[in-house]
């Protein structure tokens, strides 16, 4: 076989390749611009005035008592991958979808959860069971269910740093509702965007909050940081304010994405805590009842969410003002 000859056949089966490569992917191609059209066109939303705060109920949260979810029968659809937690995708006995977690995040994320929506942002609709059974893999204390309800599209995570509110004073007053949480898991992937498709929205939502309720990560002996979880003591003996200077407010805060909280002034953070002054203390002691904390963690993590929001509706001038000073 001549040199020119296999110099031809070449050529010839690689064009050959070249079309069927193109043919391939042009369906491919296709089907992605397809579902890059399909990604529904809504109104951004991240906060609205809650006016009605010193009325809404923190026991059943944003699901209110309409949503409670019908544990008399449950049924399991399929294990959910991805997080700290092992979580697993269920149907009640209404028929209605939930994402139940099991583990150490379930308390603190329900009570979060109700705190983050008291003060205007939309959240997940989240419960939790005290006690539940799920067919085939087992018996579970304190599992959180979170609802998959029709008509809510769950579309891409939304980045801290570029949003459609970067800069504006709700997203900055989230920032800082996650300091007072002690949520030292702050990243984009925690982060959802879902499409209500009766109201047109597209709500930024904070998904994940179950690293909350502990302590972010202070300096520990040996230049360790160490962090916990859903520990109300670590809680309640963490600072939160460690002082205001030239007009911004620092937290004590050793937790991930430390620099979005480089610029909080003073008057975003107070306007967090004027909005959180009008819940009551039976509120808040609601927020963590429905999380099925004992009483007397009720009472210590409360207490001092009670304190935090004081100090950030009290928030004047400089100097340091730590409450453990």
């Amino acid at each position: 076989m001549s040199r020119a000859f296999t110099r031809v056949a070449a050529s010839a089966l690689l064009a050959v390749v070249t079309v069927l490569a193109h043919a391939a992917a042009a369906p491919a191609a296709g089907a992605q611009d397809k579902k890059k059209k399909a990604t529904p066109q809504g109104t951004p939303f991240l906060w609205a005035a809650p006016e009605d705060i010193a009325r809404r109920d923190l026991f059943h949260g944003p699901g209110g008592r309409a949503l409670l979810p019908d544990t008399s029968r449950v049924t399991f659809v399929e294990e959910e991958k991805g997080g700290y937690s092992t979580k697993y995708r269920i149907r009640d006995g209404a028929g209605r979808v939930w994402v139940a977690k099991v583990g150490k995040e379930a308390q603190s994320e329900t009570a979060a959860n109700r705190l983050v929506w008291a003060a205007g942002y939309p959240t997940e609709i989240v419960y939790l069971v005290p006690r539940l059974t799920i067919p085939g893999k087992g018996t579970f204390e304190n599992v959180r269910l979170e609802a998959r309800p029709e008509g809510h599209r769950r579309l891409d995570e939304w980045k801290w740093n570029r949003n459609p509110f970067t800069g504006t004073k709700p997203m900055q007053g989230l920032v800082v509702m996650m300091a007072l949480l002690n949520n030292w898991d702050i990243k984009d992937s925690n982060n959802k965007i879902i499409y209500d498709e009766g109201r047109g929205e597209l709500r930024y939502v904070v998904s994940d909050l179950g690293a909350t309720f502990g302590r972010t990560g202070e300096l520990a002996v040996f230049w360790l940081f160490t962090r916990s979880r859903n520990n109300p003591g670590d809680y309640a003996g963490s600072d939160f304010v460690e002082e205001v200077k030239h007009g911004r407010v620092h937290f004590t805060y050793g937790g991930k994405r430390q620099d979005l909280f480089d610029d909080i002034s003073v008057e975003e953070a107070r306007w967090l805590g004027s909005w959180l002054s009008r819940l009551s203390d039976g509120q808040l002691a609601d927020a963590f009842r429905a999380a099925n904390y004992t009483p007397e963690e009720v009472r210590t993590l409360s207490r001092a969410v009670r304190e935090r929001i004081n100090e950030l509706a009290g928030l004047r001038g400089g100097g340091r003002i730590g409450r453990h000073d």
